[in-house]
């Protein structure tokens, strides 16, 4: 059974926000099962299994419990950007309104493109990651999108020219 396949008959999604739990302690099986999982999140149980050396009823309690846990927050492929139509990506750092961030990561969700978006310290306040198919549509997104948002005092857009994957690089150390 794939690890994706694990959580059928559980609610949509993963927990986002585990806050009010606190977490159980990982131990060197956990660490292993998160590695191989991130490497390849199509893995089989048994093969997880095998490669941590348990059984395979205690990988998949295992998993299971890294899932509830909220430890996993879900499964999903690597993708080439370049190679789906999504050929100009860009790291945009952005000055927000003191205390706006719940509002802005609300718009900012609903970009197309949006891939990664954190709240950092700093000389900005937010880092926007996306993935556009050309610069003119990156301009746009920037220009018209990004600058609308009023509790957006200032952007700065820096073009990603080349990108090295660190999941893919560890499942081919293992291979």
């Amino acid at each position: 059974m794939a690890a994706e396949q694990m959580a059928e008959g559980r609610e949509q999604g993963f927990p986002d926000d585990q806050a009010a739990v606190p977490p159980r302690p990982l131990d060197a099986i956990d660490r292993d099962i998160l590695r191989i999982l991130q490497t390849d999140g199509r893995a089989s149980i048994r093969s997880v299994a095998e490669r941590v050396h348990v059984s395979r009823a205690n990988a998949y309690a295992r998993i299971n419990r890294l899932i509830d846990d909220g430890v996993i927050r879900g499964f999903s492929a690597r993708v080439n950007h370049e190679r789906a139509g999504q050929g100009a990506s860009a790291y945009i750092t952005l000055k927000i309104v003191q205390n706006s961030w719940r509002t802005v990561r609300e718009q900012l969700q609903a970009l197309p493109g949006a891939a990664h978006i954190a709240l950092v310290s700093g000389d900005f306040d937010v880092l926007l990651l996306v993935h556009t198919p050309d610069n003119r549509t990156l301009r746009e997104l920037v220009l018209t999108k990004l600058q609308a948002i009023p509790e957006v005092l200032s952007t700065r857009t820096l073009l990603v020219f080349e990108e090295t994957d660190l999941n893919r690089r560890l499942a081919a150390d293992e291979a």
